[in-house]
């Protein structure tokens, strides 16, 4: 029995910490290249994931109708975007799933966030990196050669601990 408690345990460790997320819906996975793509900001300005190289490049998949993420969003606000927003070497940007400028700017408003959020019109951006059926919130990041190397699903205190601790490390 206990092999067997000890086996789950091994098993279920890379999941419950972003390391293997096949299950999760993601069709990208960790040391993958990041699939890239234009994003235009609710600011009218476009940014393209390829340009961010050299950068530590954090991506939020969200959407104002996800409660998940309008929880974790204000701890994306506080722990990374304020930690990091001065750093030259990182790149916040929120990923929102299929709504439209006005309904965009009211969300991120609402929580309140000031890192940037672009626009998914057709969710083709999040279809880049996870099945088209999959939920939000998750989290992607990126290291300064382009590499995903990390990923997460929901909101879990622990795993949004390691992956702070993650950006820490790749931006020292």
């Amino acid at each position: 029995m206990k092999q067997l408690i000890l086996l789950m345990a091994l098993t279920l460790t890379p999941f419950v910490f972003g390391q293997n997320n096949d299950d999760r819906g993601y069709i990208v996975k960790v040391g993958d290249m990041a699939p890239d793509f234009s994003l235009k900001l609710t600011d009218g300005k476009t940014v393209k994931i390829s340009d961010l190289r050299g950068k530590v490049v954090m991506l939020q998949f969200t959407a104002s109708w996800c409660g998940v993420c309008r929880h974790e969003m204000p701890f994306i606000e506080s722990d990374i975007w304020q930690k990091h927003k001065a750093n030259s070497n990182f790149a916040l940007l929120a990923v929102d799933r299929d709504e439209p400028l006005k309904t965009v700017e009211k969300f991120a408003k609402s929580i309140p966030i000031t890192y940037p959020i672009g626009l998914d019109p057709h969710a083709d951006h999040f279809a880049l990196y996870a099945t088209r059926d999959a939920g939000i919130t998750r989290n992607v990041i990126i290291d300064k050669t382009g590499k995903i190397v990390f990923l997460t699903r929901l909101y879990n205190p622990e795993e949004f601990k390691t992956m702070t601790d993650k950006i820490d490390e790749l931006l020292r």
